[in-house]
């Protein structure tokens, strides 16, 4: 699936992705992934349904999905570009993602935010119901150096 809307394009195309740009990014400026290894993104994006934001063909945001495609999905990793926040990429992207094909009708869809909470919220997330039934295991800083 391909968009294009005011001098950008949004694509779930995997080809269209620089995980360069997308290492550089989770693992220097992101709160979530600092000092991810690059082989981990790459790994990330090839087990994940992705999408990308473009301008003349260079990469200015991304979204992931961990998804089985017929009951779940975790969307993260989303990011815009410092220089292109505020233009509205990031709800287009979410306008696009949420109808994707690949996650209609699934029972759950779920996030992790720090900030963003009004922008999900726009398209349907709510705080989780009863979260005493969740529970996780979580390294923290998995990605520092000892």
């Amino acid at each position: 699936m391909e968009i294009s809307e005011n001098g950008f394009v949004f694509s779930d195309d995997k080809s269209l992705l620089d995980i360069n740009v997308i290492h550089r990014y989770l693992s220097k400026e992101s709160y979530w992934a600092k000092n991810i290894p690059f082989e981990t993104v790459k790994k990330s994006i090839e087990n994940s349904l992705c999408f990308g934001i473009y301008q003349n063909a260079k990469q200015v945001g991304f979204a992931r999905w961990v998804t089985d495609c017929a009951t779940f999905a975790w969307l993260c990793d989303v990011y815009v570009e410092t220089d292109y926040r505020g233009l509205g990429l990031s709800k287009k992207l979410m306008s696009f993602m949420i109808f994707h094909p690949d996650l209609k009708g699934l029972r759950s869809y779920r996030l992790g935010t720090l900030d963003a909470h009004g922008l999900y919220k726009q398209f349907g997330f709510k705080p989780v119901k009863n979260p005493e039934r969740l529970m996780a295991i979580v390294v923290e800083n998995p990605y520092d150096a000892d």
